[in-house]
Formats: C-alpha cells, structure tokens, sequence
C-alpha cells in the first residue's frame, strides 16, 4: 500500500546500513559521461534539486519502500542482492551533473557497483534509536539519511538500510524520484527479497526476476526520438490547448482557494483514507462497466461531480499520471517512466453519475491519445498561446490510479507486506493518488499545511466518500446543486471567479 512514512513503525531491533564501498563510490565519482540523456521528467527534476541545494532547503524529491522479509538476516546475501539488483537496473547505476544548466548522465560501470554492511545502532520499543551518532527517532534518523542519500546528484542516488530482528528483518530504501517511481518502488523490494533469498539459498529466482527488463537510458532515447514527431500544430498539442481553455489556458489547479497566495506554498500534510473496502470497490468497478466506463473514468466522474456541487465547476480539468513503460519496453525496469494526459469534460448538462461517467471515461481515453506529447512542448504551447507564465510554470493538480492487485510480484510476502511512501515537502496542491489493493480502494493526497485547506479538504473528502457510498448502495448519484454540500460558491478558486 501506499501511506506515509508517519504510520511507519518496523519495531524494535538492530539498525544496519547497506553502503556503497569506498572504492565503488570513487570509481562512480571518476564516470565519464554518457551520451544518452536524462529523460524530460528527470531533467526538469534534478534542476530543481540543483537549485533546492543551492538554496540550502532540504531534499525531500524522494520515494520509499519497506517490506518485511522472512528468516535470520544474512548481510552476505543482501549485499549480493542489492548488487544484482543494481547491475540489473542500469538507471540505477547513474548519476548527474549540471553546468550552465545542461544535465550531464554519468554511467557507472556493473563491475564497480558494491556494497557493504554497517551497523548503526538500536530501536526501542517507543521508535527511538540508540547508538547512533544522531541519536533520536528512528523515522527521523531515516528521513536524515535519505535527504543526504537518495539524491541522483550523487551516486548511488537511493540510500538502503534494514531492522534486524531474530527470525525476520525490515528493509527499506529511499531513492531519488528522477531514478524511481511508483510502479518501480512497488517492484523494487520483492525482486530485493527474491534476490536475496537466491543469494542465500543458492536458488534460482522467480519468472520476474529473471526476466529482461530494458533499459532506463534505451527509454530516454526513445522519449526524445518520439518527442521530435510533435510541433506546436500537432493535433495532440491542440488538444492540450483546448483542455486547458475553459481554466485560462494555464495547468488545472485545486478548484476551491486553499488559504494560499498565487505562487505561495505551504508545508505538506499527508492525508489518506479508504474511500470503498473491497466489495464496495468491486461493485463501483461492476457499475463503471455497464455504463461504457472503467475504473478510472469512474473515479474521474466522482471528482468530477464533487467540484460541480462544492464549487460550482461546469468544466472539469486534471491531468492524470499514466505509465510509460512500453516505450522501451522498459515494464520491470526501475526507473521514472510516465507521462501526462489531460482529463477535459464538461459537468453542467449532466444529471447523474451514469450521465456523466462514459463521458468521463472517453475524456480520459482522448487525454490518454494526447500523453505523448511531452511535457516542454506543452508547456511551449500553452505559452504560446498567450497564457501568462505564471499559470503554466507550476506544479499541476495531478490524479492517479494504480491497481496494486495487478503487478507481477502480487501474493509474494514480500509484496504484500510492502508499504510505499513519498518524501514530504512543500505544495499548493492536493493531489489525489488513488489507489487499490486487496482490502480496499483508497485515497492518499499531500495537502498544504494550512487551516483552510484543512477545513476545506475536510468537506472535499467527505464528500468523496459519500458519492462513492451512494453509488454502491443505490447503482447511481443524483448530481446536486452547488452549495448543496457545505462549500458556499464565493469560496471558487480564482482561476474559476
């Protein structure tokens, strides 16, 4: 599941880190370039790393992962793991660099990559850690390390550790999301545990493991090959412009005013909470398909409605986050491998969810046609356009859906102990990641820190939930009217005024 790293407590046991060895981290720094690029979203982000670091802020720009593995710990046999997994992801095996603003892939060579075994200190059983240098919480001692680790400005750019317990261990990583995502952090610790359990046993891994997985680098290629197909007079820019219209032109933001100044942020505040449990989800699923939708087209439609009824949205705009990883064919690979699809669809003429959800589900198919494009020649056109910088140089209110149920290494312990998190900076936003397993189907967003946004994503939330619950008891939703929900019309975001 995804959740944040707040809820996270392996127990008590013995800390040990997994770290590069002095001689693998000297020959990683002595890596010549590599001619093939960073990939767009990679480029975008490590610039901001640079500049995060420039300006002294902490590096939060990092993804998680911790599972539970079965057995004594073998230090031997996890560093012969996290070897073969390195050696097997060459994305994991880069590090960047950036001059005059041009973002510089180094490689480092498969015969460089080791590791070694260190051990930090104690966990009680109230999550301090004793022993260590930065004595304190644990959590704390692992967000410290991964803000200086998991950064691809360096090498390795993920930072690994485990909780030694007899019998069983925790293992965890933090990795920089320009070599992550996802999709990569929901594979990387069950093909760890495979791996480590072949090391020590001397067995032969599972089907996934042992299978191809392309190359990050081979994918960066591609990305700018396909890229280049794409002019300003592209249907698929077109697209782009027309969705974003109704808003300004510019990228879709929260649509009710979350107490922030136009370019202000706030800390992040981690939210999340079941929106269906199991059979909930699957009844949502079965009424989605006899309308002509599928769950995502669902989900959309609900979101949809709930910012017709809080905020009076006769347009609805998003943009979803889609997989990439048939490009390259890079499907096991460990690496950032998405792209962007905007979601554009009106709501005023609609009565009902079943009105409105085959509707939903064909702007997310039209948004998936569009995804392609990449993100600076969308930007491009938006500026070209006419809208003013400052709407369109932003992070943008972003929607996911992942069906963890479905991912190769599903009913493996290792993966169905699994817990994925984010690093916690700041936003503007408030995002929403659902996402499914087999428990549930629930919401995970990262909201700003701020009074009005708690009131108002209080509201928004709860009225999530009880669209989805009508939904399921009843096989529809009756559209309300604006305001009907608690969030009076004067509250709309200006972009809506």
């Amino acid at each position: 599941m995804i959740d944040m790293l707040a809820h996270w407590n392996p127990g008590r046991g013995t800390v040990m880190e997994v770290l590069a060895t002095e001689e693998s981290r000297a020959a990683a720094a002595a890596a010549q370039a590599h001619p093939a690029p960073a990939s767009f979203l990679q480029e975008n982000h490590l610039r901001g790393t640079r500049a995060a670091a420039d300006r002294g802020d902490r590096h939060c720009a990092y993804l998680t992962a911790t599972t539970e593995v079965d057995g004594d710990f073998d230090a031997a046999a996890l560093v012969g793991a996290l070897r073969r997994f390195t050696t097997r992801h060459d994305g994991l095996r880069c590090w960047f660099d950036i001059s005059d603003g041009v973002v510089t892939r180094h490689l480092v060579d498969a015969d460089d990559v080791d590791f070694r075994v260190e051990r930090v200190g104690e966990v009680d059983d109230y999550g301090y850690l004793t022993g260590a240098v930065d004595s304190n919480r644990f959590r704390d001692h692992v967000t410290a390390r991964f803000a200086r680790e998991a950064n691809a400005l360096h090498w390795p750019g993920f930072s690994v550790g485990v909780v030694v317990r007899p019998h069983d261990f925790t293992v965890y990583i933090g990795c920089d999301h320009a070599l992550s995502d996802g999709v990569s952090q929901a594979l990387a610790l069950a093909e760890v545990a495979d791996l480590y359990y072949s090391e020590r046993d001397g067995t032969d891994v599972g089907p996934f493991t042992d299978a191809p997985t392309g190359s990050a680098l081979a994918y960066a290629v591609a990305e700018r090959e396909r890229a280049a197909r794409f002019t300003p007079e592209s249907p698929e820019v077109q697209a782009w412009c027309s969705a974003a219209a109704p808003t300004g032109g510019g990228m879709p933001r929260f649509p009710i005013d979350l107490g922030l100044a136009d370019g202000e942020s706030a800390p992040v505040k981690p939210v999340k909470f079941d929106v269906l449990d199991a059979a909930g989800a699957a009844e949502f699923e079965a009424i989605c398909r006899a309308h002509g939708a599928r769950m995502i087209g669902g989900i959309t439609a609900v979101l949809a409605i709930v910012d017709r009824e809080l905020a009076g949205v006769d347009d609805y705009f998003t943009i979803t986050a889609l997989a990439d990883r048939a490009l390259a064919d890079v499907t096991l690979t460990q690496g950032w491998f998405c792209r962007f699809a905007p979601v554009a669809f009106g709501v005023d003429t609609a009565r009902t969810f079943t009105d409105l959800v085959g509707t939903a589900q064909s702007a997310c198919e039209r948004g998936a046609a569009c995804s392609e494009v990449p993100v600076p020649t969308v930007i491009g056109a938006l500026l070209a356009a006419g809208t003013a910088p400052e709407r369109v140089l932003v992070t943008p209110q972003l929607l996911s859906y992942i069906d963890f149920r479905r991912f190769p290494m599903a009913g493996t312990p290792a993966y169905d102990r699994g817990m994925q998190s984010t690093g916690e900076g700041r936003t503007a936003n408030a995002s929403m990641w659902f996402n499914r397993d087999d428990r549930s189907l629930y919401l995970g967003s990262q909201i700003p820190d701020t009074p009005r946004a708690a009131t108002v994503l209080a509201a928004h939330h709860r009225r999530i939930r009880e669209i989805f619950a009508d939904i399921v008891s009843t096989g529809d939703h009756v559209i309300g009217a604006v305001g009907d929900a608690g969030v009076k019309r004067s509250s709309l975001a200006r972009h809506h005024d």
